[in-house]
């Protein structure tokens, strides 16, 4: 019983970490139940949603393990959940031994595929190239690249703090407006609407979107219409952070 409970506890690591990194449910869900056979138990009931993991498995001698897991921040890295399917196939294909299939995962869990120095360009280049994409020109690409860094100033202060992320995606979505419009007034970008609209692209839950109608699609009912309702309250976070720093001080400028 014992080995059943670390043997479990080690693969609701995985399963917490894909579902920490963006996965959608139902890949968490086959991914657990898929390791789960794999390392011998007969039978393996999940049941996943965005906040909890809860397993149930059964081995060959009628031994039952239940473990909860609550998943309470939630963050996007593909290449994590890269890494973690192709460690579940290799243990659905060849033996490995728990401790090795800790060690793997402890790995993944620690990687940072992108330096700190590159994830500030990317904010400042996505900006940049959303503004131009939707018409803007140069200075504007130069105002929105500004205020792309100072989104990622603001995320990683309010990462620390442990802000809730509804909250932190208000104070982006001001602060994005604000850096617009005095980009504006200083004469860096003369397109008020563009130089917002290529800041605030990177605020939109658009993976949540995509994930929770996939969900839903598939008939997970529950999951789908949870992440439904996380993106949309936070586009309504979004839009009231701008529309809160336009009202006070869109005139003024």
């Amino acid at each position: 019983m014992e080995k059943n409970k670390e043997i479990l506890s080690a693969i609701l690591d995985a399963g917490e970490l894909m579902l920490m990194s963006g996965a959608e449910v139902s890949r968490v869900e086959s991914t657990i139940e898929h390791m789960a056979k794999a390392y011998g138990f007969k039978k393996v009931d999940v049941f996943t949603i965005i906040f909890s993991i809860v397993v149930t498995v059964k081995d060959g001698e009628g031994n039952i393990e239940t473990q909860t897991r609550r998943i309470e921040a939630r963050d996007t890295d593909l290449h994590k959940v890269e890494r973690i399917n192709a460690l579940s196939r290799k243990v659905c294909s060849e033996p490995v031994t728990l401790e090795d299939f800790k060690a793997q995962l402890e790995e993944i869990s620690q990687e940072k595929p992108y330096s700190p120095g590159l994830i500030w360009a990317i904010y400042g280049i996505a900006s940049a190239a959303f503004t131009v994409f939707f018409g803007g020109g140069m200075g504007d690409a130069l105002a929105a690249f500004i205020g792309g860094l100072v989104i990622r100033l603001i995320l990683m202060a309010g990462n620390r703090l442990k802000l809730q992320n509804i909250v932190l995606t208000m104070m982006c979505s001001g602060a994005a407006g604000l850096m617009a419009l005095l980009s504006v007034k200083l004469g860096i970008g003369q397109s008020l609407d563009q130089i917002i609209i290529g800041n605030i692209m990177l605020l939109t839950p658009g993976i949540a979107l995509t994930n929770s109608l996939r969900d839903l699609i598939r008939g997970d009912l529950i999951s789908g219409l949870l992440v439904l309702c996380e993106a949309v309250i936070r586009a309504i976070a979004i839009a009231v952070g701008l529309a809160l720093v336009i009202w006070q001080f869109g005139g003024g400028f």
